[in-house]
């Protein structure tokens, strides 16, 4: 029997290509989000019983939770702090000064510095454990007592941040290392041979070729890290457990601790919907200050090979 044109037109329509992925996105993703919203507003708790609607973990959280505060600057520090100090600062310097390096010594270099990123993250935590150990046993402090006069440390208790945003930090920069070197590597060589002919330096080069040359991923990499670490939380958990107290719970473990240790669902879904409408809200943001759609516009000229 004759397929009809509409029969075909039916067949090949581009939403049974895309049907796939839009089930995935379904299930895994806006069913999620509908759920959560569902119990964001209701009064479920240990028991899994919802007995009620309202607005009451709205207003908790926004007039009434006196952690908040605390929590709100710890998450600021820890993600401005790790960010600009080793997700960008870090990573470009390990993505320049290794293209610079011959080239089976730079990949070696990146392939160990790669290795915590790959490395599971309660082995990853656990090695940080020890070497911040308050006692003799502790690599830090082991290391301490061969100068005179260097008391011992207690990274843990008495400086938690600076603890989390190095563990995070040096995991993170292998992120950006990756990409820059691989934009480094693209740089065209007559642009370096330009430069060259017309006087500039190694720090000349990095300047006026290599940096100007990053400015686009580095946009990419800094609105990906922001929303990676808004939302990471295992390696706190696992270092520093939050503490002490508050001192290192961010946002997103927040959502954690009161969802599963104290056993406010309710409450704990609620806070991931601000979590989400926070994320949102920092994108569209730097989207506009990095004016990240001149990133996805056609080339105004093109090159023919």
């Amino acid at each position: 029997m004759p397929v009809s044109l509409t029969q075909r037109r039916v067949r090949h329509h581009p939403a049974w290509y895309l049907a796939p992925a839009i089930s995935i996105l379904l299930i895994f993703f806006i069913t999620p989000i509908v759920l959560d919203a569902v119990i964001a507003f209701s009064d479920m708790g240990m028991n899994l019983k919802i007995t009620s609607f309202g607005l009451a973990n709205l207003q908790r959280m926004l007039l009434s939770d006196e952690q908040m505060p605390a929590i709100l600057l710890a998450t600021l520090v820890y993600v401005v702090a790790t960010l600009f100090i080793f997700n960008l600062g870090l990573g470009i310097t390990l993505a320049v000064t290794t293209t610079l390096l011959p080239e089976s010594l730079g990949t070696l270099f990146r392939g160990v510095w790669f290795l915590p990123r790959i490395t599971p993250a309660v082995l990853y935590a656990l090695l940080w454990i020890w070497v911040v150990d308050p006692t003799r046993s502790g690599l830090l402090n082991h290391l301490l007592t061969y100068l005179p006069g260097m008391p011992q440390l207690n990274l843990r208790n008495d400086h938690p941040m600076v603890l989390i945003v190095v563990a995070n930090g040096l995991v993170g920069a292998s992120f950006a290392m990756v990409i820059l070197t691989s934009t480094v590597r693209a740089i065209p060589q007559h642009l370096y041979h330009a430069a060259r002919v017309d006087g500039a330096g190694e720090f000349a080069l990095i300047r006026h070729v290599v940096l100007p040359a990053l400015r686009s991923p580095i946009r990419f990499i800094a609105m990906y890290q922001t929303l990676s670490l808004l939302v990471s939380y295992e390696y706190i958990l696992l270092i520093t457990g939050g503490g002490p107290v508050y001192d290192t719970t961010t946002y997103a473990l927040y959502v954690y601790r009161r969802a599963f240790e104290t056993g406010s669902y309710a409450y704990g879904a609620m806070l991931a919907l601000g979590l989400m409408a926070v994320g949102i809200l920092l994108t569209l943001l730097q989207w506009r200050i990095m004016n990240m759609r001149e990133q996805f516009a056609a080339p105004r000229i093109e090159v023919l090979r």
